[in-house]
């Protein structure tokens, strides 16, 4: 198997929709963030799509920004380093959701019902979690900037698809007005981010990046056809000078 450019950014876009898609996927139906749900199997179920989430979305946005990097700019490399900071840190906190927050569950409730509380968006810890609370948070104000400067570079790039650049930079400004709107399901507001990071991988797949080659003998113009045998002619008859 030859790895090419073609194939990496082929994949990247494969791992950004099937990234969307589990983001949508998750928000389906999540039932309350609560003690109970910690140890159920659900909860492992959708902290594993959300770490898929995370992982495969960075290593799309990472496709993005290697495709367009001459035209995005110190902006589309500022919004790239930061939402990838958003990604890792997101992977960090849901992979400790998914292994270590079941194992404490029963023995440090009012723990793991704090980190809760914490994850929530507008949610306060009642008691001492430590740098859980600093992580949720830096991860959501990284994810949130990154998003905004990313999705603005990539419109301005002009590049891939500019509805769902806009649409990234858009859903990372609406989640702002979640803690404004209790009486709306705040998951709502991770379905625009879904559908552009689909809508970007599925532009990222269809984009062919071909080298600069010189046209076929067919679609050459008679007057590059003319000058090629005219300089070919002249080599000629220097050599047999």
């Amino acid at each position: 198997m030859t790895i090419t450019t073609t194939t990496l950014s082929r994949a990247a876009g494969a791992a950004a929709v099937v990234g969307g898609l589990l983001y949508i996927g998750v928000q389906i139906n999540h039932p309350h963030l609560d003690l109970d749900l910690v140890s159920t199997t659900e909860w492992k179920v959708r902290q594993s799509m959300k770490v898929g989430f995370a992982t495969l979305s960075l290593a799309g946005i990472t496709g993005m920004y290697l495709r367009q990097v001459r035209r995005t700019g110190v902006l589309g490399l500022i919004g790239y380093v930061v939402l990838a900071l958003g990604f890792i840190f997101m992977v960090s906190v849901e992979v400790t959701g998914a292994v270590v927050m079941p194992a404490i569950a029963h023995s440090s409730p009012g723990f793991v019902s704090d980190v809760l509380a914490v994850a929530v968006p507008g949610g306060h810890a009642a008691g001492d979690i430590g740098l859980m609370g600093a992580l949720i948070n830096l991860d959501g104000v990284l994810y949130l900037a990154g998003g905004l400067l990313f999705g603005i570079a990539l419109f301005r790039a002009h590049v891939l698809a500019r509805w769902a650049a806009a649409l990234l930079a858009l859903g990372a400004v609406a989640t702002l007005a979640i803690p404004a709107l209790p009486q709306v399901n705040f998951r709502l507001f991770a379905i625009p981010t879904g559908v552009a990071l689909v809508g970007l991988g599925c532009s990222l797949w269809r984009d062919q990046r071909t080298p600069a080659a010189l046209p076929p003998a067919e679609a050459r113009s008679p007057l590059l056809d003319t000058d090629s045998r005219r300089a070919t002619s002249a080599a000629a008859e220097v050599r047999s000078s």
